[in-house]
């Protein structure tokens, strides 16, 4: 019998999330949303006068706050409540009605900050001294005056501030494709049975140990891309080609320097990651010739590359078995931190299970004044109890920067964000390691560390290449077709996987479901936030004095310092590359810890 996908209404309700914490009903909702539309036709008396005094700037900066916390609360919510069943026509159109209120908000507030540029700096300091309640921006005006060559005039604000539902169009438009209409199809499952392909069980079928189950996943789920793939490469160049647009208008040199502008992040740093992965090339080799041994194949196929090496490990883990081994595997962060992730297992922060429709993969999101969430597709295996501690590590960083930091700095930036997660991961496989109950469990969970490495910082380096190419070609004034998609992608994941593995014809096509490349320069803070986190949970394991209280302080630092400046709080320092080649260095070791257990 085919295995069925359960519908919304049939899941347990304790294995979803508590959206009632932020509206307890879709009637609140719309009460909320008629009062954001009201405050967003109430802002604009600030306009060309809000300057005008140290008074009248903290009321307008505070009303901005306002405005900004109930659009965010109602947003959060409707796209929340529409990634529970994307084929939900309601949620749906709540879903495009949030996205047109927070048009309308970006719109409402777009002449804010022309005129805050506008401010003489001696006069905001002089603001500051006669309001003391203006101190709390402080840092918002200095951002301000250190990107005010990127702001426009009010008048080419708005604009941008309206153009942006059609610069969106692409990624809703993919994602539209990716979570609610296509369809795989079935495969034959280790049984012999027919059973539905879908995202949330594609790689749980690469890591099946029947090779057959294996290759006809692969081959099934990349013959409904190549069917779309030039619709793909359409969306894909005209999804590049508004990040070009917005970096242009804004006076960006690129779209690249335009994207890591917002994190104070010198390019230097992105191009420094793919010339370190570069250099340390060689350890990937190595990794897949060993691979290749020990699953006793003649030649290494993509779809190899997720199914364990060591059979004799039975990793089938229950989610409630999950949340213990995260508690177990984290306890070296202290009894605060483990406080704070039994009250999101307790409390439903988390929509556990993959159900019909159901946006695909993981994250984590919410709203200031309410606990985060996260959205998983668990299945009973190793991988999604990393993704659990993974998205866990990015809802505490919440929770501790929003329990900080006001409003305008509780939000951490994106290059942080992925080091709260990945250092959570790099805890928990050395806990799981360091108990493993034999050389088969020890082989195993080291296979798995060489895997994140693998996904995460050679994988993901090899997208942010890929971007950048794709970015400068279009900058270039070249189009992007899907031959041209595949024949870059083809040739990156010939150099990035080596000699050792076959690249199979279908992996030219990888590009083309990657949600990521729709949120253009994202993907490389894996690479750079995993190269942080290993240091860091090196120095927590090495018992180096006051680093978890460090930690800590870095958690809670929202965006109230430079992402680089918050790093170097537990000791990193990411402007150099020696974080990224220690990561290296370490991939190298297990490389070789691995190979002289399976060689013993």
């Amino acid at each position: 019998m085919a295995e069925s996908i359960i519908k919304r209404e049939d899941v347990k309700a304790e294995d979803t999330w508590a959206m009632e914490d932020i509206f307890e009903s879709d009637d609140l909702w719309e009460k909320e949303a008629e009062q954001l539309k009201e405050m967003i036709t109430h802002f604009p008396q600030y306009q060309g006068n809000m300057c005008e005094s140290a008074a009248h700037l903290l009321e307008a900066l505070q009303e901005q706050d306002a405005l900004n916390k109930c659009a965010e609360r109602v947003y959060v919510y409707a796209n929340q409540k529409y990634h529970e069943n994307t084929g939900n026509g309601t949620y749906q159109k709540m879903s495009a009605n949030a996205q047109m209120l927070l048009t309308q908000t970006g719109d409402a507030l777009s002449f804010v900050e022309p005129e805050l540029i506008g401010l003489p700096q001696s006069q905001w300091e002089s603001y500051k001294k006669q309001v003391q309640k203006l101190q709390v921006y402080d840092r918002y005006m200095q951002e301000l005056f250190r990107a005010k060559e990127h702001i426009l005039s009010k008048e080419m604000e708005a604009v941008l501030a309206r153009v942006y539902d059609i610069a969106q169009g692409p990624q809703n438009t993919f994602s539209m494709f990716n979570n609610a209409d296509v369809k795989f199809g079935m495969i034959k499952d280790e049984a012999g049975e027919e059973t539905q392909l879908t995202h949330g069980r594609y790689v749980r079928f690469l890591e099946s140990r029947d090779r057959n189950v294996r290759r006809a996943a692969f081959e099934t789920l990349y013959k409904k891309y190549d069917a779309y793939q030039n619709t793909l490469a359409s969306l894909m160049y005209t999804n590049v080609q508004q990040a070009v647009f917005y970096a242009r208008e804004r006076h960006y040199g690129s779209s690249l320097e335009a994207a890591l502008d917002g994190s104070h992040i010198p390019t230097a740093v992105y191009d420094n990651l793919i010339k370190a992965v570069h250099d340390h090339m060689q350890p990937m080799y190595d990794y897949m010739a060993l691979r290749r041994k020990m699953l006793g194949v003649d030649e290494l196929h993509m779809y190899d590359l997720h199914v364990p090496m060591v059979e004799s490990v039975d990793m089938h883990i229950p989610f409630e078995q999950a949340k213990e081994i995260v508690l177990a595997g984290l306890s070296v962060l202290g009894e605060d931190y483990l406080a704070k992730l039994r009250e999101g297992f307790d409390h439903r922060w988390i929509d556990v299970y993959e159900n019909e429709g159901k946006r695909s993969g993981a994250y984590s999101w919410g709203a200031y004044g309410t606990h985060p969430y996260v959205l998983l597709n668990y299945t009973d295996n190793l991988n999604n109890v990393f993704t659990l501690a993974h998205e866990m590590g990015h809802a505490l960083h919440s929770y501790y920067s929003d329990a900080a930091q006001p409003y305008p700095y509780a939000g951490y930036k994106i290059f942080v964000a992925e080091v709260a997660s990945t250092c959570n991961e790099s805890l928990l496989i050395h806990y799981l390691i360091q108990h493993a109950k034999d050389k088969a469990e020890k082989a195993y969970l080291i296979n798995y560390f060489l895997d994140q490495f693998k996904g995460t910082l050679y994988r993901q380096t090899m997208f942010a290449e890929f971007e950048k190419t794709i970015h400068h070609m279009v900058e270039a004034g070249e189009s992007l077709t899907a031959e041209s998609l595949n024949e870059i992608y083809y040739g990156l994941n010939q150099q990035y996987y080596g000699e050792n593995v076959v690249s199979d014809p279908e992996i030219a096509l990888e590009w083309s479901r990657i949600p990521h490349f729709y949120n253009p320069f994202y993907v490389y803070q894996y690479a750079t936030g995993f190269s942080a986190a290993i240091a860091i949970s090196r120095k927590i394991l090495d018992g180096e004095e006051g680093i978890v209280e460090k930690y800590k302080q870095f958690l809670s630092g929202g965006s109230s310092m430079d992402c680089i400046d918050l790093l170097k709080i537990c000791g990193v320092d990411m402007s150099t590359t020696r974080p990224v080649e220690e990561a290296l260095d370490v991939f190298a070791e297990h490389v070789r810890m691995l190979e002289e257990l399976t060689e013993s």
